[in-house]
C-alpha cells in the first residue's frame, strides 16, 4: 500500500531522517519556491534541482527508482494542462509545466519519505500553521488506514463469495451499495476509535513523546538548501 510504504520510508535512521522537521519543511519550501519561479527555459536550474533531490534520496538511503516512479503519479494531470498550453503554440512552456510539477512532487515525496507524519505535523505546528489544519490532517491520515482496512476486508469477503463475478454481472448498482456499506462500517469504526481516544485523555491536540530540538546540524541543512536555491535562482536570467 502506498501509505504504508511512505510510513516505512519515514522510519529510517539516516542523517536526513534525524534532522528537525522544521528545517526539512522550510528547506522544501525554499526548493518549491525556486521551482515555481524558474524561467521557462531554465534547463540548468532544473538539472540542479534534480541533483539536489537525487542527493537527498541517496543520503536518506531511499530506493531511488521507487521514489522517482511514485513522483510520476502527477504527470497525467500535468499533461492535461500542458496539452492545452501546447495547443496555444507555447511548447516550451508546456514542457516546463510538466517538469515543474514532477520536481515539486518529488520534493514533497522526499519530505514525507524522511519525516514521519506526526513529527512533520508537529514541526508545522511549531512553525505557526493553524491548529485546525494540523488536526484535520492528523485525523485524515489516521482514519485513512481505517478506511483502507475496511475496504480490504470487504474485498476479501466478496471474493470468498464469488463477488467478482456478481459485480461484473450487476455493475454500477452493486458497486454503489458496496461504497455505502464501506462508509457505514468505517464511520462506526472511527467512532469507536474516537471514544477510545477520549477515554485516554485526548484534549484536542497531538503531542510527541520526545519533541525534537533545532540543533546546529538542522541549521546547516536549512542554510545549505536556502543558499543553493539562492545561487541557482540568481545565476539565471529572468524569463
Amino acid at each position: 500500500m502506498h501509505q504504508r510504504t511512505l510510513d516505512q520510508w519515514s522510519r529510517g535512521a539516516s542523517w536526513l531522517h534525524r534532522r528537525d522537521a522544521r528545517a526539512k519543511a522550510l528547506g522544501t519550501l525554499a526548493l518549491l519556491a525556486l521551482i515555481s519561479s524558474a524561467p521557462v527555459r531554465a534547463a540548468p536550474l532544473y538539472l540542479g534541482v534534480t541533483a539536489i533531490l537525487a542527493a537527498g534520496i541517496l543520503v536518506a538511503r531511499l530506493p531511488l527508482a521507487a521514489v522517482l516512479l511514485r513522483a510520476a503519479i502527477v504527470i497525467p494531470l500535468s499533461l492535461t494542462f500542458a496539452a492545452l498550453v501546447a495547443i496555444q503554440g507555447d511548447v516550451a512552456k508546456a514542457a516546463a509545466l510538466v517538469v515543474r510539477t514532477y520536481l515539486s512532487a518529488a520534493a514533497a515525496l522526499l519530505l514525507v519519505g524522511v519525516t514521519p507524519l506526526p513529527k512533520l505535523l508537529d514541526g508545522l505546528r511549531r512553525l505557526g500553521v493553524p491548529k485546525m489544519i494540523i488536526l484535520t490532517t492528523q485525523f485524515l491520515y489516521r482514519y485513512l488506514f481505517v478506511l483502507v482496512e475496511q475496504s480490504q476486508h470487504m474485498r476479501i469477503a466478496a471474493s470468498a463469495r464469488g463477488g467478482g463475478r456478481v459485480l461484473r454481472a450487476i455493475g454500477l448498482r452493486r458497486a454503489a451499495g458496496s461504497v455505502a456499506v464501506l462508509f457505514a462500517r468505517s464511520y462506526d469504526r472511527a467512532e469507536g476509535i474516537y471514544r477510545a481516544m477520549l477515554a485516554r485523555g485526548f484534549q484536542g491536540e497531538f503531542r510527541l513523546l520526545e519533541p525534537t530540538r533545532f540543533g546546529w546540524a538542522d541549521s546547516l541543512l536549512l542554510g545549505g538548501l536556502v543558499l543553493v536555491c539562492a545561487v541557482l535562482g540568481w545565476s539565471l536570467p529572468a524569463a
